[in-house]
């Protein structure tokens, strides 16, 4: 077995352990609405959520390109998966029993959200630098723009209450995300 193989094996254990959490959270919404009560802010940082780890997993093909692994390189990329995997587990808990409902809870782990979340794309310019010079040439002045405008958008989230900021946030990230893959791939 390869190294990319190998790597692309314990990728995509993580990542279906991100998409499996996710999946469970909203079917648990669906199961107990009572329980549950939905908000719609946070399923859709859910389906953002979703989203991206599709997108990471498409990206992630182009490991391939790398001939020769270092261990310090594959550590970073299990790592990268997990910050991804963090993120999920903590838009949906395991259950909401000190909270009122999603929206309360969303609103009491904004800053751990969004504090992953926003460290998640400064891993993102690591992992395309990784794949080489080339690679990341081959992204236009567009890509860190948008890394460290997210990033930003990240540190801001974590800080700000208002549920307005919060509602539109979702929806530029969520427009922007398609957008971005449409026009990449």
């Amino acid at each position: 077995m390869d190294f990319f193989s190998h790597i692309k094996s314990v990728i995509g254990i993580i990542l279906g352990l991100s998409i499996t959490h996710l999946l469970k959270g909203a079917a648990k919404q669906i199961q107990h609405p009572g329980r549950n009560k939905p908000y719609w802010v946070h399923n859709l940082w859910a389906f953002y959520m979703f989203l991206l780890l599709l997108h990471f997993w498409w990206w992630e093909f182009n490991l391939h390109d790398i001939k020769q692994w270092l261990f310090v390189e594959y550590f970073f990329v299990i790592l990268y998966i997990v910050i991804y995997y963090s993120v999920c587990a903590l838009i949906y808990p395991e259950d909401l029993k000190d909270y009122k409902d999603y929206e309360d809870y969303f609103y009491s782990r904004k800053k751990w959200i969004f504090g992953i979340l926003g460290f998640s794309y400064l891993m993102d310019l690591i992992d395309t630098f990784i794949k080489g010079q080339a690679y990341y040439s081959h992204y236009s002045i567009e890509y860190p723009i948008r890394n460290i405008s997210h990033f930003i958008l990240c540190l801001v989230a974590m800080r700000v209450n208002n549920k307005v900021f919060h509602s539109i946030l979702v929806l530029v990230f969520l427009v922007y995300e398609f957008s971005y893959i449409l026009r990449l791939f």
